[in-house]
């Protein structure tokens, strides 16, 4: 099985990139749209059994499911990225060490959220733009899922580090059954039971609790390379500061996400009532499904990546880089086509109400302008974090986060209303695009490092 496993990284150095990238992506590709279906299943049970302000209430809980997901992508990207490079540098202890600490490290963050979400839901749900009308349902689905946001962590986290040694089709599997399972279970809570939006939570935990189960009985047995053993829970600092250092990106870019989704509700509420954010909720589950593609794909390039950069093949880093680069803008353009010209049958899967159904139309179509560049940044972003160049992949996150989005936000919205909102995104998107492009292109040195180029 060692043996086994040692031949499964070393084809990162060996098989031909399309067949490598074929190999990782697909399964990584699967995993996070899957992964993306877990809220997305919940809000169109809600909606067309709760109703519209029902999808307001969950669409208000975004800014605290963005920090869960933040403290997810801090451990697990940063841990993945990590063990992708010391595989390529045949240091197994290390690697054994990464995981051990990344474990300790996903439970003392998923803690102290837990902790101070917990203590302070209503004033916080307050701050995002609750209202009267849609925090009560807000409170009902929050006070299960976040206790429960430890398995979300640990399964998002460890499916990442069992891709990155290895085992693509397991860490889909990973989230693949716990996706499955909640399809299953939220319409018997939700309908069966009666239990409504609070049905929804408890589906989604109890999937959760599975995922999590199997993620880990994969690194506790010791027939795999990497596996827990004696003291690799020791907490070492340099192994803290390699995975943080490398998760910081993604971290910062979802911290990020979550100021703008806070700022976004309130822009929304002023311009178009509760029901804008339900819009909102609509047309950013849409969004979320289209860019998870992409970010699986970024994953399965990750290991390749990872280790060939730890192996000093910079040929193949770059092969690896321009390929994921003409199949990411691919998918993009192709969810482009579709939400540009089907936006009235996306929305009728989450409502029937005719107020709800026109704006979420609306802004599906004027927001996903520029989704076709969008696909670009967000591989860029993640080459850097593959190769440890985390200062640029934390730019190139916060460029379009924080820099780009929140003043063309305020600015779009005081001139053109709720019509201003929407256009904000992909004003956003098609600056942030630029700036990726400029950094990528100073970066011609990097990929032809004189003497050390190997094939």
């Amino acid at each position: 099985m060692i043996q086994k496993q040692e031949t499964a990284t070393a084809k990162l150095e060996r098989d031909k990139i399309g067949s490598l990238l074929l190999h990782y992506s697909v399964p990584a590709i699967v995993g996070m749209v899957v992964a993306s279906l877990y809220n997305i299943v919940d809000r169109v049970f809600i909606g067309q059994g709760v109703g519209p302000l029902a999808i307001s209430g969950l669409a208000l809980t975004f800014p605290l499911m963005t920090l869960i997901a933040a403290i997810g992508t801090l451990v697990g990207v940063g841990a993945s990225a990590r063990l992708s490079i010391v595989l390529g540098m045949k240091d197994i202890k290390w690697a054994r060490n990464i995981l051990g600490n990344a474990f300790i490290l996903t439970f003392v963050l998923s803690a102290v959220f837990i902790t101070i979400a917990m203590i302070y839901l209503p004033e916080i749900l307050v701050a995002f733009g609750g209202s009267e009308q849609t925090i009560p349902y807000a409170i009902d689905y929050l006070k299960i899922v976040i206790p429960g946001s430890v398995l979300t962590n640990v399964s998002y986290s460890f499916s990442g580090m069992m891709r990155a040694s290895g085992y693509p089709q397991k860490s889909m599997y990973t989230i693949l059954i716990g996706v499955v399972l909640n399809v299953i279970l939220d319409p018997i809570f939700i309908f069966g039971f009666g239990l409504g939006i609070q049905g929804a939570a408890i589906a989604t935990v109890i999937s959760m609790f599975v995922s999590a189960v199997f993620v880990m009985s994969h690194f506790f047995n010791p027939k795999h390379v990497v596996h827990f053993e004696k003291g690799c829970m020791h907490l070492r600092g340099y192994i803290i500061r390699n995975i943080t250092s490398i998760g910081m990106a993604p971290f910062l870019m979802n911290v990020a996400a979550c100021g703008v989704n806070i700022i976004m509700n309130h822009q929304l509420v002023r311009q178009g009532g509760d029901l804008a954010i339900g819009a909102y909720g609509i047309l950013n589950s849409y969004a979320i499904l289209i860019v998870m593609s992409v970010m699986g794909l970024c994953q399965g390039m990750q290991p390749i990546v990872g280790y060939n950069y730890g192996a000093q093949k910079y040929k193949r880093m770059k092969d690896t880089l321009l390929l994921t680069l003409r199949v990411g803008t691919l998918i993009m353009v192709i969810g482009f086509v579709v939400c540009e010209l089907f936006p009235g049958l996306l929305v009728s899967a989450f409502t029937s109400d005719p107020g709800l159904k026109s704006m979420a139309v609306k802004g599906i179509r004027l927001a996903f302008i520029m989704l076709p560049v969008v696909g670009f940044q967000i591989i860029i972003s993640n080459f850097f974090q593959s190769i440890s160049k985390a200062p640029k992949a934390i730019f190139m996150s916060l460029s379009r986060q924080v820099i780009f989005l929140i003043p063309s936000l305020y600015l779009f919205s005081k001139w053109f209303g709720l019509t201003g909102v929407w256009l904000s995104i992909p004003f956003s998107d098609l600056l942030a695009a630029l700036v990726a492009l400029i950094l990528i292109l100073r970066e011609k040195r990097f990929f032809y490092p004189s003497q050390q180029q190997r094939a």
